[in-house]
């Protein structure tokens, strides 16, 4: 799946001749300021407020999200890396760091389980 979504915004980009623009730097700032664009539907609310406006809101969130996730497959393109691997790697690395019989229920971060 993530081959295909990769596929579909290379070929956005190339054919917009856009790549020119898309320097790691440049696209990882984008990936950051589109990340920030997420966190604006949820600043300055209550966790009610945060539950009604998601249900009134999905559609502006996931456009959102999408942009995050456009700028993670081009990025992750360009520097050829492969983030079902990259992923699979992580995870790996995070079940020894935050192993379940001292991390559930538990939000500290595995340098003070």
């Amino acid at each position: 799946m993530l081959k295909k979504l990769t596929k579909k915004i290379v070929e956005f980009r190339n054919n917009r001749d856009w790549k020119q623009f898309h320097t790691p730097k440049n696209l990882a700032i984008s990936l950051s300021l589109e990340a920030s664009e997420v966190l604006d539907h949820f600043q300055w609310k209550d966790d009610d407020e945060v539950a009604s406006y998601i249900n009134s809101h999905k559609k502006e969130i996931g456009d959102e999200l999408a942009d995050v996730l456009s700028y993670i497959l081009l990025l992750s393109h360009d520097l050829d890396i492969d983030l079902t691997e990259a992923f699979k790697q992580k995870m790996l690395q995070n079940e020894v760091k935050y192993p379940v019989d001292k991390a559930k229920g538990n939000n500290k971060k595995y340098t003070e389980l």
